[in-house]
């Protein structure tokens, strides 16, 4: 009765009283329609460019929530995160009826952000006519490897004067700092957070930074910040090959894949070494395919999973028919008009993916092709890692430490294609006895929704902070379908937002 009589209390007092305890000022937010979903609220909030200098140059970061379908049954915010680094918190916000249950939206404010250097929030952006000069991301040689060292001087340069002094200011430390500033703005004493996928960086870096702040942290599909280049690479080749095995045993038992029956190894093998040869065009443009434009398909089409397109496009790559929907050509490419966005200067500035030279290059390429002999290597990370040249490691990889008391709950797919199972249980092996991991026993990234069992011990954990045991884990199929209503699917995956996929 005395805990409730303190939050009510709280709750009325006003916005910078409630947060008093904690030493954040609060700056309000001026709420209003959202333009493009006027069935949101949208705003801003106004937050120091660098944390150190509070009272220096400031960003706006955009802000949107759907309030709680329920007010007489409200718990507080729930703040959300869809990954990316790129991925937009105020989209995800006018998406949230179809992503999250009844149930959730019932008894939450659903607020979302556009971190800051994505979106709305002064996106990382850079000249077009310097972008667009781009080096493959795949290197070959020393000469290949002088020439992204070169270039990438050339680029950043371009992309701080035109973002401005938030470019050097973009790591997942800094969005932390935002989302607290965001929680104190909401009048909320402790934070509810849901991440996915790069988002969860973000609520690993807030249980760092402010422990005691934590209501629930619901982190799904984790990033592992303790890896080097080395360990992120080969955890991320072993990642997409086993999704890849995991397609072709799905495809050999049923028949309704257009290529049960056929030597998918195989056709998949010519593929890539038609591409690697400069003979293989994507058949809807007629353009050129690269060998990793080959491999993004297999990541992509076992994010969802979708592996009925996945099959049919490879179909269709070999000479078959099109698929039911043809996905774009993947990976980067030429960019139109003035400016090109980069968020991945945020994956920079969190991971340390510098290399010396070609050789070492070279040696973790060859450790990737052994770890999959199948898929080779992971676009995501590949295509990320020569852009990181030349740039700061702002928030270097470290080993998490979590000291508060409010239990924490992480949860991944065993064969998620983009997040591996072993970066969630290192995450959480990492946080403590405090960090319970769920696992759930199929595919995909993201595990929310999936499955009734694993999204209802999500929801009862952000609700009433109940987590499940240790090592509890949600088979495939359970007796009843999730929650969640689906809508229709117009891109590859469950969530469109794979961490290292280019917007």
């Amino acid at each position: 009765m005395l805990a409730a009589a303190l939050l009510a209390l709280a709750t009325a007092l006003p916005i910078s009283a409630a947060n008093a305890a904690t030493g954040t000022t609060a700056e309000s937010i001026a709420w209003a329609p959202c333009e493009e979903e006027p069935s949101a609220e949208c705003g801003k909030l106004t937050v120091p460019i660098d944390w150190s200098k509070p009272d220096g140059p400031k960003v706006d970061i955009a802000v949107a929530r759907r309030k709680a379908t329920d007010p007489a049954a409200r718990v507080g915010s729930l703040v959300i995160n869809p990954g990316g680094p790129g991925g937009s918190g105020v989209e995800a916000v006018y998406g949230a009826p179809g992503s999250y249950t009844e149930e959730l939206q019932r008894r939450f404010d659903i607020v979302g952000f556009d971190p800051r250097g994505v979106g709305r929030s002064n996106p990382v952006i850079c000249s077009a006519s310097v972008y667009n000069q781009m080096p493959h991301t795949v290197m070959k040689s020393q000469a290949d490897f002088d020439a992204w060292n070169a270039f990438t001087k050339k680029l950043h340069a371009d992309c701080r004067t035109r973002t401005g002094a938030l470019y050097d200011h973009v790591d997942s430390v800094d969005v932390a700092r935002d989302m607290d500033a965001l929680r104190a703005a909401l009048g909320e004493e402790k934070l509810t957070f849901y991440g996915i996928s790069y988002g969860t960086l973000i609520g690993q870096m807030y249980a760092e930074l402010f422990p005691r702040r934590v209501r629930a942290l619901a982190l799904d599909s984790n990033m592992d910040h303790s890896l080097g280049v080395e360990g992120f690479l080969a955890t991320e080749a072993l990642a997409v090959e086993d999704a890849f095995d995991q397609f072709v045993g799905w495809c050999d038992q049923d028949p309704s894949c257009v290529l049960h029956g056929r030597d998918i190894r195989a056709i998949w093998k010519g593929l890539l070494d038609k591409a690697r040869r400069g003979e293989l065009t994507y058949p809807s443009t007629g353009q050129k395919m690269t060998e990793l434009q080959v491999i993004y398909n297999a990541a992509l089409g076992n994010e969802g999973p979708d592996w009925h397109t996945l099959s049919q496009t490879i179909n269709w790559l070999a000479g078959g028919e099109p698929p039911d929907w043809v996905p774009p050509l993947p990976g980067r490419g030429p960019v139109e008009g003035d400016v090109a966005y980069l968020p991945t200067a945020i994956l920079c500035q969190d991971y340390n993916l510098r290399l010396r030279n070609y050789t070492e290059y070279a040696a973790l390429m060859h450790v990737s092709n052994r770890l999959a002999p199948d898929t080779r290597y992971h676009p995501y990370p590949i295509d990320d890692l020569p852009i990181c040249m030349n740039y700061p490691t702002t928030n270097p990889p470290h080993s998490l430490k979590y000291t508060g008391d409010a239990p924490l709950l992480l949860g991944n797919s065993l064969h998620d294609p983009a997040t591996p199972w072993i970066w969630s249980a290192n995450a959480a092996r990492q946080l403590g006895s405090k960090a319970v991991l769920l696992t759930y026993e199929g595919w995909g990234h993201r595990i929310y929704g999936k499955d009734k069992c694993q999204t209802d011990i999500i929801d009862e954990y952000l609700i009433s902070l109940k987590v499940p045991p240790h090592g509890t884990r949600c088979a495939v199929g359970t007796p009843e379908e999730s929650l969640l209503k689906r809508q229709p699917q117009r891109t590859w995956p469950t969530d469109r937002l794979s961490w290292g996929v280019p917007a």
